[in-house]
């Protein structure tokens, strides 16, 4: 009864305020039905479907980017350009075919982000922690690591020709990217010094050195991470004073010297900063090692505009220098810290990294053409992260609910979260929000269950897809179907029996002309 009377009064309010919360356009039906006509006119269009072959792939993985982020991202976005939020577009919204993709690890069913990430790179569901080894691999088992390695579309597309590439706004040795290239049985063995000594005993590698050894000349690799390819207590060329930015590695190897000294007549540059990145010709660069960061990329709320770049700026600089090769390229692109707003419960740093992957994508599609680039956005997995309430049209999605709770009598935001470091107690009861600052870039959400770290969603995520054969990706499917289905639609990896059979089928139809007028002349002669 108390939340009725609460809702009327909250609606009488909203009418009070003596303006409509919505355009006027939107009360003639008029407006819905053209609207709703024009998508169905696109969407008729795609009963052509686009059976080209892919030159170019390209991943985007928001990592965490739940459907809830989706939303919520989509609603930010509008927001940002003054709108009410709620109808506006992501770029992934654009595009025409979306799946679901179920998260699962072998041995987990609420995923993490190793598991996931050999799933949609190497096309084989594994166990959480471990990164390009199948479920035979046990966690931090050294010894199960041989023989249960498995490759990668990265690897697939490198061997076909392509040039290949990973953008992250993590370390580069981080889960998602690391299942790109890395056979290793935990996510956590950044360098040799976060390795048990046995395990380095044993022969097992750490992520950054199989970065560089694993796949030879691997072509962009962008993000952060520096700190494990210097030897131990190195100082950082950035932040020189500070001891937790100082090289780890126990073998004193220096990989950033020694990735020079090998591509160094190879037209091969690194960078540590936006400056030198920017500064680059990427017609006359072949090979960039970008490291922007001792550990993960600032969140971009946070991020320095002269000294560090945007996801969209990496993404550019990658584009380019890929796209030189007339084979095409493959691109991992990873907006990695929209997990790590989540985990802290800080919505507003999550929402503004999935915001900038989106204008990423965008950017990327400016620079490619859908009849010879297959573009996939997905996410590894989702968070416990979600907004409702009875808010009302272009409400904040960072504010507070237009009701009160009618157990405790108190505000709370859209923005919840079902368990993270956001819950609070003051005096034996839940925290009065009102004179707290839940706008604030580092405001950590209430949550319903107190934890350290917020933990991730167990549910579906969205796949977006367009270009050639994107219509593959539909309905729902197991997240290993991903890697699968870009390199069919590339002719690269294992089954490529329907590429051979219809270049085999064009060449001899191209063939036919020259073969009848040759036969034609023949006859003449003779």
């Amino acid at each position: 009864m108390k939340v009725t009377i609460l809702l009327i009064c909250s609606c009488l309010a909203w009418e009070g305020l003596g303006k409509p919360q919505f355009p006027d356009q939107e009360k003639d039906p008029l407006f819905w039905n053209t609207w709703a006509q024009s998508t169905l006119k696109n969407a008729l269009t795609l009963q052509k479907l686009n059976q080209n072959t892919a030159k170019n792939l390209i991943l985007f993985l928001g990592d965490g980017m739940g459907i809830p982020t989706v939303t919520a991202a989509r609603i930010l976005k509008g927001q940002l350009s003054r709108q009410s939020g709620e109808e506006t577009q992501l770029e992934m919204d654009n595009f025409p075919f979306v799946a679901l993709s179920k998260t699962y690890n072998t041995n987990a069913q609420v995923a993490d982000s190793a598991g996931t990430a050999t799933a949609f790179l190497c096309g084989v569901k594994a166990n959480e922690g471990t990164v390009g080894v199948s479920a035979a691999a046990v966690r931090s088992q050294c010894n199960s690591t041989q023989g249960n390695e498995v490759t990668s579309i990265l690897r697939w597309a490198k061997e076909a020709g392509k040039s290949v590439g990973i953008v992250t706004t993590t370390r580069v040795n981080h889960a998602t990217p690391s299942a790109a290239y890395a056979h290793c049985v935990d996510r956590d063995w950044y360098s040799d010094g976060e390795m048990p000594a046995e395990a380095v005993q044993a022969g097992c590698k750490d992520i950054a050195r199989q970065l560089f050894e694993n796949i030879p000349n691997i072509d962009v690799i962008m993000g952060g991470g520096r700190k494990y390819m210097f030897p131990k207590n190195q100082s950082d060329v950035e932040y020189p004073g500070e001891m937790k930015h100082f090289g780890t590695r126990i073998d004193r190897r220096n990989l950033v010297e020694e990735w020079n000294n090998r591509m160094k007549n190879k037209n091969a540059n690194y960078v540590w900063n936006k400056k030198e990145l920017l500064s680059l010709n990427p017609n006359s660069v072949d090979y960039l090692l970008g490291l922007f960061e001792p550990g993960d990329l600032p969140y971009d709320l946070e991020r320095n505009n002269e000294t560090d770049p945007s996801l969209t700026e990496m993404v550019e600089v990658a584009i380019k220098i890929l796209k030189k090769n007339p084979s095409g390229f493959y691109l991992l692109v990873e907006g990695g810290r929209i997990d790590h707003g989540h985990h802290d419960g800080k919505a507003k740093q999550a929402l503004h990294e999935a915001v900038e992957m989106d204008r990423a994508i965008g950017h990327a599609g400016l620079m490619t053409s859908i009849y010879d680039t297959m573009t996939v956005v997905t996410a590894d997995h989702s968070h416990m992260f979600n907004f409702g309430g009875y808010t009302p049209r272009g409400n904040t999605i960072f504010g507070l609910n237009s009701i009160l709770s009618d157990v405790d009598q108190k505000p709370f935001t859209a923005i919840l979260y079902g368990n993270g470091p956001g819950f609070k107690v003051v005096n034996g009861l839940r925290e009065n929000i009102s004179t707290l600052g839940y706008g604030e870039n580092n405001y950590k959400a209430q949550s319903a269950v107190p934890l350290s770290m917020e933990t991730h969603g167990g549910e579906d995520v969205a796949v977006f897809a367009k270009g050639p054969m994107a219509h593959l990706l539909h309905g729902v499917h197991e997240q290993n179907y991903i890697p699968h289905v870009m390199a069919y639609a590339a002719c690269i990896g294992q089954n490529r029996d329907h590429c051979m059979s219809s270049s085999g089928a064009s060449s001899l139809s191209a063939a036919l002309p020259s073969l009848t007028a040759l036969l034609t002349l023949i006859r003449l002669l003779c």
